[in-house]
């Protein structure tokens, strides 16, 4: 299996998917055999690690990540992490950014689905053989394994310490068992939504628009560059069931000085197709909510607005001409003529 270490853009795995370790969905560091350097918490920070020189603590060198004791015996560490939503894991990154003298010689990964935490009866599985590893390096590696996990177990050879570790997949939603007559927000992560595309995400990914609860602060959301020439910045959005949507919220929450003048929403039932063939096609799909003038930190909040297309699959969302938006979420009703 190759590894791409140290590369300037991650692979389709780590821009197309969500990342199930994310704390801000729910994922914890349950345990870990040692983490007497540096706690296992930080193993799952959403935001890149950072080094600081001269910093210590009372355990040694205050480091950015996960760090273990040097070992004396045998036997190697590990890590347990309950992903913050199940899903089916397609691709992993195991970050050892600002590691040199200390990072693990090698490094595996298991996986198992329980309702509880895991313990002694856990039947884990391995979904990645040992690796070598670098130093101060992403490692990204993808996964075939089809099947829905809820936790995973990151080994370690012997010792050492590891940045963070992200773990990219499909948010599983057992759409079958929900009542068909309720409205969902179809493009949330919890229920699978995926943002496919954007034009630009200078301070912020499209990502951020589809998390939970109201954003942080004003780096929690979709933002793009200052806008120097014609035309607007768009995202495309996957929803995580067909539907057709009665609700629309976009939700400038922190931008003040840099919230889109207006917003639009085409929409379409998309079947087939690139992510590409989506992008061209994206331009001519029918309006869903006509331009909307947008304030700063606000929800906006449009039902009578909405144009009737019936079923969908997919969004373009239109900020006009550029700048930050911190959520947005399309509620809707189940398509019931699809079984997804």
């Amino acid at each position: 299996m190759e590894i791409q270490s140290a590369i300037h853009e991650a692979p389709d795995f780590a821009t197309r998917w969500v990342n199930l370790s994310d704390p801000r969905l729910g994922a914890l560091a349950l345990s870990a055999s040692d983490d007497f350097f540096a706690p296992k918490e930080r193993l799952l920070n959403p935001e890149p690690p950072i080094f600081i020189p001269g910093k210590y603590d009372d355990h040694g060198k205050w480091m950015d990540g996960w760090e273990t004791r040097r070992k004396r015996g045998a036997g190697n560490d590990h890590c347990v992490v309950k992903l913050g939503l199940r899903g089916v894991i397609k691709g992993i990154d195991i970050d050892t950014s600002h590691f040199t003298g200390n990072y693990p010689p090698a490094a595996s990964l298991e996986a198992a689905i329980c309702d509880k935490d895991p313990d002694e009866s856990t039947q884990w599985v391995r979904l990645l053989d040992p690796i070598s590893l670098c130093g101060n390096a992403h490692h990204y590696l993808e996964i075939s394994n089809p099947r829905v996990w809820s936790h995973v177990r990151l080994n370690i050879y012997p010792d050492g310490g590891i940045a963070r570790l992200r773990i990219f997949g499909q948010v599983a939603c057992d759409w079958a068992a929900r009542a068909k007559d309720q409205l969902y927000d179809l493009v949330a992560l919890e229920n699978g939504g995926l943002a496919v595309a954007c034009n630009d995400a200078h301070f912020g990914k499209p990502f951020n628009l589809l998390a939970p609860s109201r954003g942080i602060n004003m780096g929690d959301g979709w933002e793009t560059r200052r806008r120097r020439e014609p035309g607007n910045d768009w995202a495309i959005i996957a929803l995580g069931h067909p539907g057709t949507i009665r609700k629309i919220e976009v939700d400038t929450a922190h931008y003040k000085g840099n919230y889109p003048d207006k917003c639009s929403v085409q929409g379409a039932y998309v079947q087939g197709g690139t992510e590409q063939s989506i992008i061209s096609q994206s331009m001519f799909w029918p309006t869903l909510l006509p331009e909307q003038s947008l304030t700063m930190d606000k929800i906006h909040t449009f039902v009578d607005q909405l144009h009737a297309l019936g079923a969908i699959t997919h969004i373009r969302f239109n900020i006009i001409p550029d700048g930050g938006v911190s959520r947005l979420r399309l509620w809707g009703n189940l398509d019931e003529g699809c079984s997804q």
